[in-house]
């Protein structure tokens, strides 16, 4: 028991080419991006990671699928350092460019009926304040 044969089978996982030239991903309406990047204990500039933006990342992946938003029109991606460390968790949602600083569990309820169902930036988080 626990050996593995050499002449064990093993079914082939080949995907034809066309795959990929056929079949592709719809392009979003969205992007929203948020920063997951963090830093070493005791490191003396703060990251988003460190802000709970873990949980954010599960906040807006949940919040679409309640809301049933159809795979692809809004894509979310947790993505490396985007600057404002001290202002963090970031998130920055495209195409629009607008940028949320200090982003709560909260305020993903609020992007996403504000920002995403109504296609206007929430302005009660007073978005882009990281370039004023």
């Amino acid at each position: 028991m626990g050996v593995v044969s050499a002449a064990m089978s093993v079914p082939s996982l080949e995907i034809p080419y066309r795959f990929f030239i056929e079949e592709t991903m719809p392009k979003p309406k969205y992007h929203i991006l948020v920063c997951t990047n963090s830093r070493p204990p005791g490191h003396p500039k703060p990251s988003c990671g460190s802000a709970g933006a873990a949980q954010l990342l599960m906040a807006f992946n949940m919040g679409l699928m309640q809301r049933a938003v159809p795979p692809g029109e809004v894509l979310v991606s947790a993505t490396g350092c985007l600057g404002p460390c001290e202002q963090g968790p970031t998130v920055v949602v495209y195409p629009d460019n607008t940028w949320y600083s200090k982003v709560t569990e909260a305020d993903v309820v609020t992007i996403l009926e504000e920002h995403v169902a109504k296609g206007t930036p929430a302005a009660k988080l007073n978005p882009d304040s990281v370039w004023k």
